[in-house]
């Protein structure tokens, strides 16, 4: 989903997609502190961020490296 497209979604749609967010990151690892904030940036691709951890890369610096 892209940053225009998240600006169409109604509130209710918009809260879904992003508690969804948070909770694949938190499941791949990340801290739920560093999970917020990445969710909450909707130009960040998740599936690459749960990507660079499968890969061996720490949730801290997977986080660093995306924002």
């Amino acid at each position: 989903m892209t940053a225009a497209q998240f600006e169409q979604l109604g509130s209710v749609q918009a809260e879904d997609v992003l508690r969804w967010r948070f909770r694949e990151l938190v499941r791949v690892g990340f801290d739920p502190c560093d999970a917020m904030i990445l969710a909450s940036h909707v130009e960040i691709d998740i599936h690459a961020a749960a990507d660079l951890v499968g890969r061996g890369c720490s949730p801290e610096t997977a986080a660093r490296i995306l924002l």
